[in-house]
Order: structure tokens, then sequence, then C-alpha cells
């Protein structure tokens, strides 16, 4: 007989390595991580001693070389195991995707010695980055940002203000976007900068309506040095090394939102199942049935366009705008199902003694980072129509 209820998502990996990591993830997720999710995230708890976990497992460097330290694996796969860690905990799954963005720079556009020097420690050497682009007055529009970098001899010397970063004032390094040159985009460079720099400085963490246990903060650089050596791409092409990054990281956020709804739609069959009204359980009545049938929907078709896009990549294709439909469409679903989620369990739905009324806060913010839901339309339209004409 078949069985029912919530099952372990049923993955097409491409080889058995693939499917021993996803096993070896699915393990640690079981006993490391969704055992204490709830009270960490209630009580704000950051969980560094799981990402050093993950860095001993080699978990924080999957899709880079094994040159540097790295998985070698293709996003296909990276994704998936970031979509596990956020099922289980939204924290430690963009934690995951977003240390990986902050390597992107690096592992990218730098050279070969820039490589070999530092992307072993921020891939296997138990690090965390965080990745600096957006400013007080700087989010969607990123080629309008002030924080500057001006060139002193060999060093370069930032001064300014980041905002929304996640990981601020507890990350190991960061990627950080400055402008060297003129307004505009073609004067933004790109530099690593270590975390105990002196000069830079975390203000309080933001007070957020979820995902408390993940420090969003503002970074004020105050005189921060850094070598030439530590600029990563050349001079003015900084904008070019950020929006690259990006296009890989929405399908990160994709793969987080995918991870939530797919942990709503459990808890919400499962409570479903032991919930019993006029005698009979919740999954008994048609209304509720379709409601889980449109949940499950979502969520598949959230994560076949996301691994459709990852296998463009993975492939060397463009896939920018299929990064964001996947971005748009995975973060979008995921608001829409942890909301239904909240609905399926009335009452107790509203109530933290079950956690889908954490979900629910949590899916929100995933439509707003990495390029808000109405940055990735603007995108896609452009792709589809041209550039707008601004006359």
């Amino acid at each position: 007989m078949p069985e029912y209820g919530p099952q372990p998502v049923e993955r097409q990996l491409p080889t058995q390595e693939a499917r021993d990591l996803l096993a070896l993830v699915r393990e640690l997720v079981h006993r490391e991580i969704r055992p204490r999710a709830a009270e960490e995230e209630a009580s704000g708890h950051f969980p560094r001693e799981v990402f050093a976990l993950l860095s001993q497992s080699g978990l924080l460097g999957l899709p880079y070389s094994e040159e540097f330290g790295g998985g070698n694996q293709p996003y296909e796969v990276y994704l998936q195991v970031v979509e596990e860690l956020a099922a289980a905990r939204l924290t430690v799954g963009l934690g995951t995707s977003v240390h990986t963005l902050a390597c992107h720079g690096l592992a990218v556009f730098g050279s070969k010695q820039q490589r070999a020097d530092l992307l072993p420690a921020m891939l296997g050497g138990g690090t965390l980055g965080a990745y600096c682009l957006s400013e007080p007055a700087s989010g969607s529009d990123a080629a309008s940002l002030r924080t500057r970098a001006r060139q002193e001899g060999d060093d370069w010397v930032l001064d300014g203000t980041k905002a929304w970063i996640t990981h601020g004032g507890v990350a190991d390094f960061y990627t950080v976007l400055a402008r060297t040159g003129d307004e505009g985009p073609r004067g933004i460079s790109a530099f690593l900068v270590p975390g105990d720099a002196e000069g830079l400085s975390a203000a309080a963490p933001e007070r957020k309506m979820g995902m408390n246990g993940s420090p969003t903060a503002q970074l004020h650089f105050d005189g921060v040095r850094v070598s030439d050596a530590r600029r990563l791409g050349e001079e003015g092409q900084g904008l070019t090394v950020a929006l690259s990054a990006l296009e890989s990281g929405r399908l990160g956020i994709a793969a987080c939102a995918v991870g939530l709804a797919q942990a709503a739609l459990d808890e919400s069959l499962a409570y479903m199942q032991r919930r019993e009204q006029f005698g009979r359980p919740l999954t008994d009545f048609q209304g509720l049935r379709f409601m889980l049938a449109d949940m499950a929907t979502q969520i598949e078709a959230g994560r076949a366009l996301y691994l459709s896009a990852a296998r463009l990549r993975d492939a060397g294709r463009p896939f920018s705008r299929e990064a964001a439909m996947a971005k748009l469409f995975c973060t979008d679903a995921a608001m829409r199902v942890t909301t239904d989620a909240v609905q399926l369990l009335g009452g107790y739905g509203y109530t933290t003694d079950f956690p889908v009324e954490r979900y629910m806060r949590e899916a929100k913010v995933l439509q707003i980072v990495e390029g808000t839901n109405q940055i990735q339309r603007l995108v896609i339209a452009r792709q589809l129509a041209g550039p707008e004409n601004k006359r």
C-alpha cells in the first residue's frame, strides 16, 4: 500500500556521489539542525557552530573547484543541498547561500594567485562570508552606491556604510563594492575585506519580523585599509562582479524558498492527518485537500524552475532571465504556501506552538533579498522586450 503523509523529497540527482551527499545532508539536518531550530530562532541564537560543522563536512564550498578546497559539484546538486538546509531552518539555508555568494567574486574574478592564497580558508577552513552591496540610500539602484575607496600607494582606504548585511558583524570576510571612480556603474570596484579589519564596525543587528537567528546589520567603514592584492577583478569592474554573483545567488534564494514551502506543506499535512473534526480527519475534507494539492503543485513547479535554470548555468549557457524567473516564482509561491499553512492549522497556526507562523514570517523576506521581486520582473521584461524607452 502507498504511504501517505510527509515523505522525503524524491530527487533526480546526476551521480551516486550526489545521492550520497544528499543522504549526508539529511542526516546532519535530522541530528544537528531541525531539533533546535524553533528554540534558537525564538531566542535569536546565531548557529555559528552549525556553519563550522557545514564547513568541516565540505558543504560550504560545494559549487567551487576542488583545486581550491571546493566540492566541485554542479549547481543542480548544490541548490538541492541548500533546499534541504532551508527546509530545516531558513537561517542555515540562507546563510549557506550568502556564504557562497560572498565567495563568488574571488572564485570567478580573482587571479589564480588570489584564489590559491584565499579561497581554501573561505571554502573549507571554517570561515564565514558576507556580501556588501546595499547601502542605506542604495538598494535596488545598486549603481548609486556611495561607499568610496581611494588608493594610497599599494593600499585602498574604504569609507562609507553598508546596510542590510546578512552575517553583518559575525562574518570573517566581506565582499565589498565601493566607488573608486566617477558616478555611475563604471566607477565601482570589488574588494575582499577581512572581518577584523581596523576601522570596520557593525551596528546593532536589525530587529526583524523573522529570521531572528540570522544577524542583519549595517557595517561602517572608517578608513578601512586593504591591499590592492584584495581587489577582485579590474578597477571599475565591480558592478559586473556584483551582478554576476547575484545571478547565481538568486538561484540560492529560490532553493531556500522551495525548502521553506516544503517544510510548511509537510507540517500542514502531518497536522491535518492527526486533527479530527466532525469525526473525520481534516484530510477527508475536499476543500482542504484541494489547498494541499495547490501547495504541492506550486512547490514542484518552483523546484523544476530553479533546477532548469541551474542546469543552464552548469552547461555554461546564459541563465540570468531564468534565474530571475526562479527567484520571482519560488519566493511568491513560498509566501502563498506558508500563508495557506497557517490557514490550514486554524488557530493553532497562529501560535508559536507550531512552526508555520514562523515559516510565514520568514517567507516574506525572500521576496525582498537579492533583488526585490519587482526588480526580477524588470529583469525578465527587459530580456523579453528590450530596455525601456526613457524619452
